[in-house]
């Protein structure tokens, strides 16, 4: 069969990139654990742990019953707990935590559909996507659970939200100026900030542990929504927006890096890259 899925890791530092694995399957999503010592990633519903190195393949996570997550998870920051979305139990994407080693769901939140984005710095919150009455919201909510806290307010279509590591911070992709741009958010509430001004759909910010580098990815202009297999490009800039580039086009999109994906010290990070369907 022919190639679908490479998965990546790029040196911001030496601006050169470095095949993990690859595989005639769809993987998506790459976290870096906090300790390093692997990558997390999802496939046909289900999650598997994979060295940075690719020795081995990927191995199986227990995930119990939650058998059909899709590409939006992360480990804590302390490495004791994973943060899935999976629509077994009700049909509709919810949130659950488990043991980082694999281990039954516990449910977060029952607002649905709830799409997991980003760990607050403390381990202690969730920044997510919510649809509610078909609108598009960021929110948070303790990893506990209780009363969710709604950060955005239906001005266009707000997604894709993970935080600075300062904890000060929500960054996340709107559509309220027309084409999707990045913006961020006090954590805390309060006025959002627009971050980029680009002639491309911006999607997915994830902020360096750093606390200097943002990398996000780039649709053409003309393209809805963030489907897969498209021409886009990976692009970092600074917190605030300044020194955008580009540091490579690829053929993804969707899977590429919907989730935080930085390496711990904060110069790499993991991504996708997939080839056309023959």
């Amino acid at each position: 069969m022919a190639l679908r899925s490479s998965i990546e890791i790029f040196d911001i530092r030496t601006r050169e990139s470095r095949v993990v694995w690859q595989t005639e399957q769809l993987f998506e999503a790459p976290n870096w654990s906090p300790d390093g010592s692997y990558l997390l990633l999802n496939s046909e519903g289900l999650l598997y742990r994979l060295s940075p190195q690719g020795d081995g393949g990927p191995e199986l996570l227990d995930t119990g019953f939650a058998r059909e997550c899709n590409n939006d998870h992360g480990i804590s920051p302390d490495g004791s707990l994973i943060a899935i979305s999976d629509k077994v139990e009700f049909g509709k994407s919810a949130i659950y935590v488990l043991p980082a080693e694999g281990g039954e769901p516990r449910l977060v939140t029952r607002n649905l559909p709830s799409y997991w984005h980003g760990w607050s710095p403390d381990g202690k919150t969730f920044a997510y996507c919510g649809i509610r009455d078909q609108v598009f919201d960021i929110y948070t909510i303790d990893v506990e659970g209780g009363e969710e806290k709604r950060l955005t307010f239906g001005e266009g279509r707000n997604d894709g939200p993970d935080y600075s590591p300062d904890g000060k911070w929500i960054y996340f992709n709107s559509s309220r100026t027309g084409l999707m741009q990045i913006w961020r958010v006090p954590a805390a509430g309060g006025t959002a900030e627009r971050i980029t001004r680009s002639d491309y759909g911006d999607w997915f910010p994830h902020p360096s542990p750093n606390g200097d580098k943002v990398v996000f990815i780039s649709y053409d202009a003309d393209v809805f929504d963030h489907p897969r297999d498209q021409n886009v490009r990976v692009r970092l800039m600074d917190m605030d927006g300044g020194n955008v580039e580009t540091l490579f086009d690829l053929f993804g999109g969707q899977g590429t890096m919907n989730s935080p994906n930085w390496a711990p010290d904060g110069e790499r990070f993991a991504y996708v890259r997939y080839f056309p369907i023959p």
